[in-house]
């Protein structure tokens, strides 16, 4: 495909544009959600769940046949620091997982019938340590933004990301120690399981990165800054999925940070996702709740690999098929008195 991310200018060009939610579809799907075979909100936030999904989709009576999972892998300079319980050659092996269809992922998509599509980039080739500079250079960035927007199938009606990449969560803390404030502390949590001193030594190169790129801009420049390629990809993949209406699921922590990215750099960024999860990583939260975004689940769930809004795509399936699928009082000759 032809690069269309150039510059960060060409990707704040593109989010200036971004389509809304179709008005006359929201319309049609509140009427019918009205005359449905149940008490008015017997069904919950999957009522509110299925009249988003119907705006985005320009239809009134959705159907989800196509979603799609895409992983994206890179790895991170900063793992030199010892912030992971990991190796960085992890990226690689759990790459290989992915695509021999063993990772935990590869089954929750099969269960929910989602097309898995992984990519990894520059695995040989890790950012650079955001404590001494940026950890990408503008082409970087935009390299990393035009894989996760030409990653996406046109033709899915669902999109999740995910990410693998040993260090990710250390740069998913300075980035929502950067974009949202507090103390690094705030931000910073076990990841893969780093505790007591290492957990203070993680904690103090996110505060280290995100004092040296303060000045650094908006969210897309301390994406540059602060993030990885995995994390850039996905935010690309997101953008794309705008594009084209295909409402997202966020996943954890990591992918949260990379959509958040997108909202500070253009206020209203996200309204087609909704957050398939809150992870028990310490600060998915507090950034949740800075995004105006409640989770479908809470499951205790710290993998990464897309794994908890993979989950999330059977309660959004469960909430269209009910909408679309339920008769109306008249159609069921059922008195709505």
């Amino acid at each position: 495909m032809t690069a269309i991310f150039k510059t960060l200018t060409d990707v704040r060009n593109v989010m200036v544009a971004l389509p809304g939610a179709h008005a006359d579809a929201i319309t049609g799907a509140e009427a019918r959600n009205g005359q449905l075979t149940k008490p008015p909100g017997a069904l919950g936030r999957l009522e509110d769940l299925a009249i988003w999904y119907a705006g985005w989709r320009g239809t009134d009576r959705p159907v989800i046949t196509s979603p799609q999972i895409i992983v994206f892998a890179g790895n991170h300079g900063v793992a030199a620091r010892g912030v992971s319980a990991f190796p960085p050659e992890v990226t690689e092996q759990m790459v290989l997982n992915f695509q021999h269809g063993g990772a935990a992922i590869n089954q929750l998509a099969k269960t929910f019938g989602a097309k898995m599509d992984v990519h990894a980039l520059s695995l040989d080739t890790p950012t650079e340590d955001f404590t001494q500079g940026p950890a990408m250079s503008e082409h970087a960035l935009c390299a990393a933004l035009q894989t996760g927007w030409d990653a996406v199938d046109v033709d899915a009606d669902l999109l999740v990301t995910g990410e693998m990449g040993i260090g990710n969560t250390t740069s998913a803390a300075a980035l929502g120690h950067a974009l949202f404030g507090g103390d690094a502390s705030d931000w910073t949590g076990a990841g893969t399981g780093v505790a007591g001193a290492a957990l203070d030594a993680k904690t103090k190169v996110v505060a280290d990165g995100v004092a040296l790129h303060s000045a650094a801009g908006d969210g897309l420049a301390l994406l540059g800054a602060l993030g990885g390629r995995e994390l850039a990809a996905m935010a690309g993949a997101i953008l794309r999925a705008r594009t084209l209406r295909i409402p997202v699921i966020l996943d954890g922590f990591i992918c949260t940070a990379a959509a958040a990215c997108l909202e500070k750099a253009h206020p209203g960024a996200l309204d087609h996702t909704v957050a398939g999860h809150q992870s028990d990583e310490q600060a998915h939260a507090r950034m949740l709740q800075a995004l105006g975004k409640a989770p479908l689940l809470q499951l205790g769930l710290r993998l990464g690999e897309a794994s908890g809004g993979a989950l999330a795509i059977g309660v959004l399936q469960g909430a269209v098929a009910c909408h679309s699928g339920m008769a109306t009082f008249a159609e069921a000759g059922v008195s709505d008195a």
